[in-house]
């Protein structure tokens, strides 16, 4: 066996970058922009008001008086010039006219017909953006997965396509006689197919899209031939069949396929039985048929590539910190990632495993909303003792 974290570095050996391509920015929510994106104009691109109120020149005094000579508006500039003794009635975000220097809030004054004078007391602020003071023309956006703030950020940049990585296809081959797909109607022996649903969730949640394949049935021929059309994606997963047993099929048929195998076996808990490798040019991760294995599997290995794939530089989740509220047994010789309940206090949050950490009951994790880190052999535990934990 190996340890998880050379497992991570062979599975990401396995995948290489996808290519890029460019789409709309309204479709561009989560996608991996690896390029820096260029302002094409500064923003604001005039010096505008921050202010509804009254543009002039110079440093008015309380009581000074102006003629009011034409008003500015959001898309109407005024095509003037702003002398002294002289205001322009201007609106949020409108042009700052030639000769301005101000923008005396509303409040600040006294209209009277055409003029309007200066109340005691007035904002002395020039309630002016400058213009570029956002960003300049040129100025970039550097690589990042794309947020909905970075969203308004490139249209106010005049982006309107973004360059960003393709969207990783991931084939998921659940395997077993056992398996039925939810709505069918199970016989005694036989339960519904509900890890793929978790991974197909959290593939498309990183930016790739899940293919849910047919189910492959416990015979080498029906393994082979599912196998076989996950052939075009970029990664294929199985679900099952990874183990020793006399039904165990993945190992063999992908062998035979000409698959090469990276690793068999690794030193954790949940998912020792996770397998690595390529077939036909194509990654290969052959994950527990238990759903609390295949799942934790998926966050340790499978996001992890679907991120490499993306060129998201953020490729595994950083361990957090909490304090134990509870005593723990010591750990054994594979790595323990346990479900747990993280709770949030005023200082670190506390951490407390479930009883049961039994691989099949998914009714813990869908309570869970952490992962409590155990390394290899870690001596026992106490109450308020600092540990590590991924969120769920």
């Amino acid at each position: 066996m190996i340890s998880v974290e050379q497992a991570l570095s062979q599975c990401l050996d396995l995948v290489t970058h996808l290519a890029t391509e460019q789409v709309a920015l309204r479709h561009a929510i989560g996608r991996m922009m690896p390029t820096a994106a260029t302002a094409n104009r500064d923003q604001p691109p005039f010096s505008a008001s921050a202010m509804d109120g009254y543009a002039v020149a110079g440093d008015p005094t309380p009581g000074a008086r102006f003629a009011v000579i034409g008003e500015a508006g959001a898309g109407h500039a005024f095509d003037g010039t702003v002398g002294p003794d002289q205001a322009v009635r201007i609106f949020t975000g409108a042009p700052v006219p030639a000769g301005a220097t101000r923008v005396i809030i509303q409040e600040d004054t006294v209209r009277d017909g055409d003029h309007i004078t200066v109340r005691p007391n007035a904002d002395a602020a020039t309630n002016i953006r400058a213009q570029g003071q956002d960003f300049r023309l040129g100025d970039s956006l550097p690589p990042r997965r794309l947020s909905a703030y970075d969203l308004a950020l490139l249209a106010a940049m005049n982006v309107p396509q973004v360059t960003v990585s393709r969207r990783p296809v991931v084939a998921l081959i659940a395997t077993g006689d056992e398996l039925v797909m939810p709505g069918e109607v199970p016989s005694p022996d036989q339960i519904i197919a509900s890890n793929t649903f978790a991974l197909a969730a959290l593939i498309e949640a990183e930016g790739g899209i899940a293919r849910i394949l047919p189910i492959a049935r416990d015979t080498p021929e029906d393994l082979r031939a599912v196998l076989t059309l996950g052939l075009d994606a970029d990664l294929i997963v199985t679900i099952g069949g990874a183990s020793v047993g006399d039904h165990d099929l993945v190992a063999s048929v992908t062998a035979e396929m000409g698959m090469q195998r990276a690793f068999w076996r690794i030193a954790m808990r949940p998912g020792k039985p996770l397998m690595a490798g390529r077939l036909h040019g194509k990654p290969v991760l052959g994950l527990p048929g238990n759903p609390v294995s295949a799942i934790v599997c998926c966050h340790l290995f499978v996001l992890p590539m679907l991120r490499a794939m993306q060129r998201r530089p953020d490729l595994s989740s950083r361990p957090q910190r909490a304090e134990l509220s509870v005593n723990l047994a010591p750990n054994g010789p594979r790595a323990h990632y346990m479900r747990a309940t993280l709770t949030p206090t005023d200082g670190i949050p506390t951490i407390a495993p479930f009883t049961s950490q039994d691989s099949a009951l998914l009714r813990i994790l869908s309570d869970a909303n952490a992962l409590l880190i155990r390394p290899v052999n870690d001596p026992a535990r106490t109450a308020g003792e600092a540990v590590t934990f991924l969120p769920l």
